[in-house]
């Protein structure tokens, strides 16, 4: 059991946060994990005996005087068994998992364990997981499939985006960051472009919990930077955006991080509510106990990431709200010191907790990069100017995407910061990839039988709210409705559809995506090619989070009236030459084709790499839902 607030001791625990599995191999394991100190570990695998990570299995990160990841790269000489369970242990100065970290295991286990798939036959899936969305965390849906069913566990969790909320945070939530930064000594850092000069003074200003806008200075050329980031702009269509307590520095970065992939930071902070006005406080209130039920549930989410190996692909939110929407979006962001920041300051974190994880070949030298700037806080300030070099550095960082050789492939796209800008208005939403990325993507692709592709957004989306984007983004406003779809750039979309149609890539595609806070299932027939191709689009999201219900019934209804098989609006989208057979989900009502419930998605394959069953597991304890294709397809 874990220590109240109340209860705990003056030392820390050794381990804050962890371990996690990440990219898992037959002859390499890549796990994760944050110490209160440098540890000495143990990995003792039932295969192999006990591996000592030395500096050789194991990159040590100061974040903090108090916070310290742990980087576990083990290279093993003899592969291990595939398909069966493997116990595992992570011994810290000897010391057991049981001993120190007893809520990671399942039953009357003494060790966690994991298995290693020869392909995947199923996998789970999801992303948007906002801790203060009133709904609860489909994480734990995970947990309750691998305590009942061990032996039947999925390949891997795939997390396609918004695994934490930069830009979206509840102030209980953030009063917790600010907290743990103190108990955790975590780097403090000095700020340009804003009224606050530096980290310590940001946390203690007036403006800190609901009016970081005012942080910039009243100054006109700022404002376009205020509403962007700060401003909270109204979006009519979707939702309202709530970015007054967005986080800044890369300590509270790092301090959300910790704060939402494990119950023991909590264990060590009591934090209090600011000084606020009533109806402030009256929202803090309402937070707080969203939080609350939020962080009874961390212990389920940890002990999942204990057991199954999870990969992960940023989303805007993971950094900020559009990001990379438009050029004129980079043009503003990266052209202000303050604002830039605060972008640099996300993706370090994300590199750090996510990136490295998925594929750390290519990570080597900006992690030597952040070791080298945190080795620079000997005052517990970080140094200015190699921060800045880190974040230049990141923001042209091309390897963010990776492949697992696994059966069938797996492809994950990084739609974020290889993007396809317009050239003749600056407004425009950039597409999703571009013109090199997309011809990258072909070569991984090629000659492979079938291929399951991890999209953020949808490839093929819903024809209604793609054609509301549309319109918005020709009246120059792509903001207010988040216009970042695969249809709305016609070099990037015809380029992908291309590649779908070569004859040398794959007959059938999986493309799993989430991002839009509904799920459905599409399954795509392009004729132009002999035998297909056959595509699955599967979208699962959110995690923790959903689409205003009345509006999305209304939009699910007006898309079935206007744009059905026969409906000739269809000539006026990308997607004329397709045929689109939407799947219904078991327990919709007549007609529904877009599912609103918080959960994870589940997918069964067959040998062919195709879908056999889809599943949307509802976070509400409600039974799954399964995604059904229709008996007669539409003509």
């Amino acid at each position: 059991m874990l220590p109240s607030p109340s209860d705990t001791p003056t030392t820390l625990p050794s381990v804050l946060v962890g371990p996690l599995l990440r990219r898992l191999e037959a002859r390499r394991l890549v796990m994760w994990l944050v110490g209160s100190r440098p540890l000495t570990l143990t990995l003792r695998l039932d295969e192999a005996g006990d591996l000592e990570l030395d500096a050789t299995r194991c990159t040590v990160v100061p974040v903090g005087r108090q916070a310290f990841l742990h980087l576990i790269d083990v290279h093993l000489d003899t592969a291990l068994p595939l398909d069966v369970t493997i116990d595992y242990d992570l011994l810290v100065d000897g010391t057991p998992i049981a001993e120190w970290a007893p809520h990671l295991l399942y039953g009357g286990a003494k060790c966690p364990n994991f298995m290693l798939h020869s392909r995947i036959g199923q996998l789970v899936h999801g992303s948007c997981r906002k801790p203060h969305y009133p709904a609860n965390d489909g994480l734990l849906c995970v947990d309750r499939l691998l305590a009942q069913s061990p032996e039947q566990r999925p390949a891997l969790l795939m997390m396609s985006g918004d695994q934490v909320y930069a830009d979206d945070v509840a102030g209980p939530m953030l009063r917790a960051i600010h907290a743990l930064i103190e108990r955790l000594g975590l780097f403090e850092e000095c700020l340009e472009g804003a009224v606050v000069e530096d980290s310590a003074k940001l946390y203690q200003h007036p403006a800190s919990y609901y009016h970081r806008a005012d942080l910039l200075p009243a100054l006109e050329s700022n404002e376009t930077l205020r509403e962007r980031f700060f401003g909270g702009a109204r979006k009519p269509i979707f939702t309202s955006s709530s970015a007054d307590n967005h986080l800044v520095t890369f300590a509270e970065v790092m301090a959300m991080y910790l704060l939402v992939w494990s119950p023991v930071p909590w264990t060590l902070i009591d934090p209090q509510p600011p000084e606020l006005t009533a109806e402030r406080r009256q929202r803090y209130d309402v937070e707080q106990q969203r939080i609350e039920a939020f962080r009874a549930g961390l212990g389920g989410v940890a002990r999942v990431f204990a057991h199954l190996s999870c990969l992960m692909i940023f989303d805007d939110h993971d950094i900020t709200d559009d990001w990379n929407l438009s050029a004129q979006w980079e043009e503003t962001a990266y052209g202000h010191p303050f604002s830039k920041r605060i972008i640099g300051n996300a993706l370090i974190a994300y590199m750090l907790c996510q990136g490295w994880g998925n594929n750390p070949d290519v990570f080597g030298e900006v992690i030597q990069q952040t070791v080298a700037l945190c080795g620079t806080a000997k005052d517990r300030y970080l140094d200015s100017a190699p921060q800045d070099t880190l974040i230049d550095t990141l923001l042209g960082f091309q390897q963010w995407h990776y492949v697992l050789p696994s059966t069938p492939a797996l492809v994950v796209l990084d739609t974020r910061t290889r993007r396809w800008r317009s050239e003749n208005n600056l407004k425009q939403p950039s597409g999703l990839l571009d013109w090199e990325a997309l011809s990258e993507l072909q070569q991984e692709l090629l000659d492979h039988p079938s291929a399951i592709i991890v999209s953020p957004a949808p490839i093929f989306g819903v024809k209604l709210i793609e054609t509301v984007q549309r319109v918005f983004s020709w009246c120059g406003y792509p903001l207010l409705v988040d216009a970042e779809n695969w249809m709305a750039h016609r070099g990037a979309a015809q380029v992908i559809l291309n590649i779908f149609r070569h004859s040398r890539t794959p007959g059938s595609y999986v493309v799993l995506s989430g991002d839009v806070h509904y799920s459905f299932v599409y399954e795509v027939l392009i004729p132009h090619r002999k035998g297909g191709p056959r595509i699955w689009q599967i979208t699962s999201s959110g995690i923790k989070n959903e689409f205003p219900p009345a509006l999305l019934e209304w939009f699910d209804r007006l898309n079935r009236w206007l744009y059905s098989p026969r409906s000739p609006l269809n000539w006026f989208t990308k997607r004329r030459s397709m045929r689109i057979i939407p799947h219904v989900p078991e327990h919709a009502e007549a007609g529904e084709r877009l599912w609103n419930s918080a959960g994870i998605g589940q997918v069964f394959f067959n040998e062919q790499g195709q879908p056999a069953d889809i599943y949307q597991h509802n976070a509400n304890g409600h039974p799954p839902t399964r995604m059904l294709a229709p008996k007669s397809p539409p003509g």
